[in-house]
C-alpha cells in the first residue's frame, strides 16, 4: 500500500462538516435525535466493539474527517460514549483493496448506526479524489494541472472540491462570490465582452474576471480588455494552439491563465495539455465519478 499522500491543501471547514452531517443524519434517522429500529432493537446499548473501514477496491482516500464528526454527533443523540477513531491511512493516498483505513472502537449501537452516512460521504469523497488522481497522473510533468468546475452535488460542495485536491487537482472557484466568470449569456446581457468585463470591474473591483471563449478572436478580445483568465471552450487541438501562441505573444509577459475546457477526455490530455495551457477543468470529476467502494466490517463485540 502507498500511504504517501498527495497535499490536499485547507482541510476540510469543521462547520460546514458539522452541518452536513447533521442532515445527513437527519436525512437516515428522521428530525434528531432520531432512531435506528432495528439496531436499537437488536443491540444492547452498553455493548462496546470494534468495527474496521476497509476500502473494497483500489483508489484514492478522501473524506476521513467526517468519520468521528458522525459518530460523534450519534453519541449524541444516543447519549453514549463517542468512539474512539484510529485513522490508518491519510487523506489522499492511494489504497489498495483489503486495507484497513481506520480502526472504530466504541459502543456498537453508535457504529451502527453511523455506519450508513459516514460510508456515504467516504465513499463518495474517495471516488472523486481517485478520478482525480487519473487526470492528475495523465498530466504529470507536462506543466498543465486538472481542475474542478461548480458542478458539484448540491450541499456536499465543500467536501467533493476537497477530495479534488486529495486526488492531486486543483480548485477553480467555490462559487458564484468569489471570481467572476463572464460567460456567453453574461455577453449578451452587456453587449459585448468588453462591455460585460467593464461592468465586473466596476461593480467589483477586488475580484479576479474570467472569460469564456469559443473563438480566437473572442479570446484576443478578452485579453484586451484586461482578462485574468481565459477559458478556451470546445476549442479542437489545432486552434488551443493557436490561440496559446497569439496570446502569449500579445500578453506582454503579464501571464494571463489559460484554462481548456469542455468535451475533454483523459485519452486527450496529454495532448491538450501540450499546447501550452495552464489547465484543463473537468466537470466529470466531480459530477460523474463513481464511488470508491468502502465498508464498514464489525470484527470484535463486547457485552
Amino acid at each position: 500500500m502507498d500511504t504517501q499522500p498527495a497535499d490536499p491543501g485547507p482541510a476540510l471547514d469543521p462547520a460546514w462538516t458539522t452541518r452536513a452531517v447533521r442532515v445527513a443524519l437527519d436525512e437516515d434517522l428522521g428530525p434528531a435525535p432520531g432512531r435506528d429500529v432495528t439496531t436499537q432493537a437488536t443491540v444492547d446499548p452498553g455493548e462496546s466493539g470494534v468495527a474496521h473501514l476497509v476500502a473494497r477496491a483500489d483508489g484514492v482516500l478522501a473524506g476521513l474527517p467526517v468519520v468521528a464528526e458522525v459518530l460523534g454527533q450519534v453519541a449524541g443523540r444516543l447519549g453514549l460514549p463517542v468512539p474512539e477513531v484510529e485513522v490508518r491511512v491519510d487523506d489522499g493516498a492511494r489504497v489498495a483493496r483489503g486495507d484497513v483505513l481506520a480502526v472504530l472502537r466504541g459502543p456498537v449501537q453508535v457504529l451502527l448506526v453511523g455506519e450508513r452516512t459516514l460510508l456515504n460521504l467516504t465513499s463518495r469523497a474517495s471516488g472523486v479524489a481517485t478520478h482525480t488522481r487519473r487526470w492528475a497522473d495523465a498530466l504529470a510533468g507536462t506543466g498543465a494541472q486538472v481542475l474542478d468546475t461548480r458542478k458539484t452535488t448540491p450541499g456536499l460542495r465543500e467536501l467533493e472540491k476537497y477530495a479534488v485536491r486529495c486526488g492531486g487537482g486543483t480548485n477553480k472557484r467555490m462559487g458564484l462570490y468569489d471570481v467572476a466568470m463572464v460567460k456567453d449569456n453574461h455577453v449578451v446581457a452587456a453587449g459585448s465582452v468588453a462591455g460585460a468585463v467593464e461592468a465586473v470591474r466596476r461593480r467589483f473591483p477586488d475580484v479576479a474576471v474570467q472569460v469564456e471563449a469559443d473563438t480566437l478572436e473572442q479570446a484576443v478580445e478578452a485579453l484586451d480588455v484586461g482578462a485574468d483568465f481565459l477559458l478556451l471552450d470546445n476549442m479542437p487541438t489545432a486552434l488551443l494552439r493557436e490561440v496559446v501562441r497569439v496570446v502569449r505573444a500579445r500578453d506582454g509577459g503579464d501571464r494571463v491563465e489559460l484554462e481548456a475546457t469542455g468535451n475533454l477526455t483523459l485519452d486527450r490530455a496529454a495532448e491538450v495539455a501540450a499546447t501550452g495551457v495552464d489547465f484543463l477543468s473537468v466537470g466529470a470529476l466531480t459530477h460523474s465519478s463513481p464511488i470508491l467502494d468502502l465498508a464498514l466490517d464489525l470484527v470484535e463485540r463486547q457485552v
